[in-house]
């Protein structure tokens, strides 16, 4: 019976979800879609986006199930109307054509987007087209078109965050695409030069010795307060200094590539590569884990706080990179929570922002989320990511962007929180997860070649009904998975695998790998955000309240990023000698905690104003943190690629030269009215030494060749820009 399982799995959930499954087609929410082929393998797919044809696929599946057959063909149309010769961005060359062998990136989106691209040939589409993967993963190279800056051939970050890379530092997912595509020697040797400059650059400019991460804001989830704390949305800084677990795993898989093209060449930064992979595996897990949840968070603070969120993304990657291994990278998937419609790209949600990643499952991340089961063998993760993809599928008419996370819409209306905002057909990285979903999901076939289908009993009626074998036919190559006469187990494996010219026929086996059962218990949104702390002095304490409204919500202090304890409206903490941050989260009744409020920091600052260089008398022998006020105004805070990046040059006597990258974001109005400040270094001085501070010039996107063509804002093709009206230098004593 068709989507059989989909019963099984959710109507005990949900039973008004599902009204009714046919052999065609599927009804979910009152809403219903069905699916017709004539004798030339075309199909007809009917549903609420009214009716679409879909002609014969150059790959097809032959199983039980018209619909799951139909759907594979329908991704496979969506792909062909996303390869073009041309693709063009209001923001780049004035909207006007580039010729380009490409994908573009979906119905609304002609360009191509580092992230989007590299995630969709990742998931499969290396496969169906190298030529057009190839270029288009070329078209995000550049080399600089500064002679005085440093050279070197680069991955592009594209526009963001506060201006761009290094507030958004997740550009190494290029190389998660790229390596599928090493057969071409030409194209690996520009991979492996890109790989070898543009992860130099990084560990440059964003590795943080301290806590042995890269800084940087979340892949993929980057509308600020969508899934960080509300008051980013004005100031960025935060972002730029904290650490993200998905952009710590893609360092970490880009770090074992460079390690593997390294050998390969018989180059002896091998080895290092391979001990700067393991070291930051290490610091993942040790800084990320989240043991009272058992949960990867999707980003700490740059004092190591941490927080309340998690991301479905992140913790699929960390599992599937092998960062998360074993009875943790189970646990970590099992404790994800999952609605009945498919498993939301945050969580917890947040009540006050409308549906975009907010309350939103993203095809592209569930299809990472089906491989993450596969890797740790869950059976129902399995079935319930690919159920979502092709209810999605099959009830939108297209491979969509994104959903709504508890109806499975591609709108729904709550007033100012409507969504999702923004949505796509045939947006490339869901079109992507679908063929994924279909090859590796169902039939098996592995990034390296191999065979390993892992198909939940539970599909069984779906797929096979009363047949005993299922097909892929690709274009040279034909996979058969032939039923089991005994169910009597959790998952159908490869049991003995015969190969007869382009023909392989797999017997399936079942064994028993217990399902995890779903989470659905989880609390959909956290707690609001609460206010900045407030500290007045009371003798040699600080007396430590909350502003704002009165809240049924418990306020937890958190100082230097670890828990204090409740505050009570009588809470007192010592002053110190040294730089103390404070901030506050509200936890709810069941313990869900909020995202945090703005930090207040309190202790002795020095100003420097005046010409660089700059000069100050260190008091004691102490690690200080330093900052710069400015004002960026060379673009919007959440795009552009303007982010002013300098490096900080300390002379102390007694001391070594010291060099340090500080980064000036866009500024929003707020803050050019008065004067935002930039990310945070530590210095090192003894008592009595005289210190000058200057500065010298850093990167910014701006000054890559590709740039020259951004129209959009500054920094593009009226020349490079790295520069902010700088204030005074802050210094204070850290602990």
């Amino acid at each position: 019976m068709l989507l059989g399982t989909l019963m099984t799995a959710l109507l005990a959930v949900t039973p008004s979800y599902v009204a009714a499954n046919e052999p065609n087609g599927i009804t979910w929410r009152e809403q219903h879609a069905h699916i017709t082929v004539d004798s030339n393998h075309n199909y007809t797919l009917e549903g609420p986006f009214g009716r679409r044809n879909i002609s014969v696929a150059a790959w097809q599946t032959q199983t039980a199930s018209p619909l799951f057959d139909g759907l594979f063909a329908l991704a496979q149309d969506d792909l062909q109307r996303d390869s073009v010769n041309a693709i063009a961005d209001d923001a780049f060359d004035r909207g006007q054509a580039i010729p380009c062998h490409c994908f573009e990136t979906g119905e609304k989106w002609h360009y191509v987007w580092t992230r989007d691209l590299s995630y969709a040939v990742d998931l499969g589409l290396w496969r169906f087209d190298p030529a057009r993967a190839k270029a288009s993963l070329r078209f995000k190279l550049s080399d600089v078109r500064e002679p005085g800056a440093a050279q070197g051939l680069y991955v592009l970050q594209d526009t963001g965050s506060g201006g761009s890379w290094p507030i958004s530092t997740d550009r190494m997912v290029w190389f998660l695409g790229a390596r599928h595509l090493l057969g071409d020697q030409a194209f690996a040797e520009q991979v492996r030069q890109a790989l070898t400059d543009t992860l130099a650059q990084d560990r440059q400019y964003v590795f943080d010795t301290d806590y042995g991460l890269y800084r940087g804001e979340t892949s993929f989830l980057d509308w600020r307060e969508q899934s960080y704390p509300g008051w980013t949305a004005k100031d960025v800084s935060f972002i730029a200094q904290s650490f993200a677990l998905s952009t710590n795993v893609l360092h970490y898989e880009a770090l074992r590539l460079a390690a593997t093209l390294a050998a390969q060449h018989g180059d002896s930064k091998a080895a290092d590569y391979r001990a700067q992979a393991q070291a930051l595996k290490l610091a993942i897990n040790t800084h990320f884990w989240r043991s009272n949840r058992g949960l990867y968070m999707s980003y700490i603070g740059s004092d190591g706080a941490p927080f309340e969120a998690y991301d479905l993304l992140g913790t699929a990657l960390a599992i599937t990179s092998g960062v998360a291994e074993g009875d943790r990278a189970r646990a970590a998937l099992a404790n994800y929570p999952s609605w009945p419609a498919g498993s939301p790209v945050i969580w917890p949600e947040r009540a006050d922002q409308p549906i975009y990643h907010n309350r939103a499952i993203w095809p592209f991340v569930s299809a990472y989320a089906l491989r993450a089961a596969r890797t740790v063998n869950d059976p129902a993760r399995i079935a319930h990511e690919l159920l979502s993809l092709m209810r999605g599928s099959a009830l939108a008419g297209s491979n969509m962007e994104n959903f709504e996370l508890t109806t499975q819409a591609i709108h729904v209306d709550d007033g100012l929180l409507s969504g999702p905002v923004v949505d796509s057909p045939r947006q490339l990285w869901s079109v992507a997860g679908y063929l994924d979903m279909v090859i590796q999901g169902v039939f098996g076939l592995t990034d390296d070649g191999r065979i390993e289908p892992k198909l939940p009993v539970s599909l069984v009626p779906m797929l096979f009904g009363d047949k005993q074998r299922i097909s892929l036919q690709l274009p040279e190559q034909q996979i058969t998975l032939v039923r089991p006469r005994s169910l009597d187990g959790d998952l159908l494996i490869a049991g003995n695998t015969r190969h007869d010219g382009t023909q392989t026929v797999v017997e399936l086996k079942a064994v028993s790998a217990p399902s995890l059962p779903l989470r659905t218990d989880a609390a959909l949104f956290a707690p609001p955000t609460p206010a900045a702390p407030t500290a007045t002095r009371d003798g040699t304490y600080w007396r430590i309240g909350v502003s704002g409204k009165a809240s049924p919500f418990k306020n937890m202090l958190y100082i230097d990023g670890k828990p204090h304890g409740m505050i009570d409206g009588a809470t007192r903490i010592a002053q110190q000698p040294t730089r103390q941050c404070l901030s506050v989260t509200r936890l709810a009744d069941d313990g869900l905690e909020s995202l945090p409020g703005p930090s207040l920091c309190l202790g002795d600052m020095t100003r420097i104003g005046g010409a660089w260089p700059r000069h100050w008398t260190a008091p004691t022998d102490s690690r200080f943190e330093v900052a710069l006020n400015y004002t960026n105004d060379h673009g919007p805070i959440n795009t552009g690629i303007t982010a002013a990046v300098k490096w900080l040059d300390v002379q102390c006597d007694g001391s070594a030269a010291q060099s340090l990258p500080l980064v000036m974001p866009h500024s929003s109005g707020e803050q050019r009215s008065t004067t935002a400040r930039s990310t945070r270094a530590i210095f090192t001085a003894h008592a009595g030494a005289r210190c000058v501070f200057s500065l010298s010039e850093g990167f910014n996107m701006s000054l890559l060749r590709h740039n020259a063509h951004y129209t959009g804002g500054q920094g593009g093709i009226d020349g490079a820009l790295n520069t902010a009206a700088m204030g005074d230098l802050l210094i204070v004593p850290t602990p």
